[in-house]
C-alpha cells in the first residue's frame, strides 16, 4: 500500500513542477480518498486557499448519493463559490489521479457551471 502511495506522490510533484496557480488563474486541485472528494482553489503566490469545498458539506441532513454522481455535485458548488468571488478561469491540478471516475465528473461538474480550464 506505501508503494501505491509514493508513486501518486510523485506523479503530484510532476504535475506541480509544470503548474502554478495565480490570483487570476488559481489553481484548482483536487483530493480524493476512498470515501470522500475535495476541491480547493489556491493561489500559489500568496499561498493562500481562495475557496475550498468537500462532499461533507452537502452530505449534512441528505440522502446519500453515489460518489460519482457526489463529486460532480462538488465541481458544481465550487464552480458557484469561485462565481461569487468573480473567479472565472482556472488551471485543473488532478492530484497525481488518473483523469477518470470522480476526479473527471468533479472537473465537468466546475465545467457546466461556467469555469474555464
Amino acid at each position: 500500500m506505501q508503494e501505491k502511495k509514493e508513486k501518486r506522490y510523485n506523479r503530484h510533484k510532476r504535475i506541480r513542477a509544470k503548474i502554478k496557480g495565480t490570483k487570476d488563474r488559481p489553481r484548482f486541485s483536487v483530493f480524493r480518498s476512498n470515501k470522500h472528494i475535495s476541491g480547493q482553489l489556491i493561489d500559489d503566490d500568496k499561498r493562500t486557499t481562495l475557496v475550498s469545498i468537500s462532499d461533507l458539506e452537502l452530505k449534512k441532513g441528505k440522502t446519500l448519493d453515489n460518489k460519482v454522481n457526489l463529486a460532480y455535485k462538488v465541481g458544481q458548488l465550487i464552480a458557484q463559490k469561485a462565481s461569487k468571488k468573480k473567479i472565472k478561469k482556472v488551471v485543473f491540478d488532478r492530484g497525481g489521479y488518473r483523469y477518470h471516475g470522480r476526479v473527471k465528473a468533479m472537473a465537468e461538474g466546475a465545467k457546466k457551471e461556467g469555469l474555464e480550464f
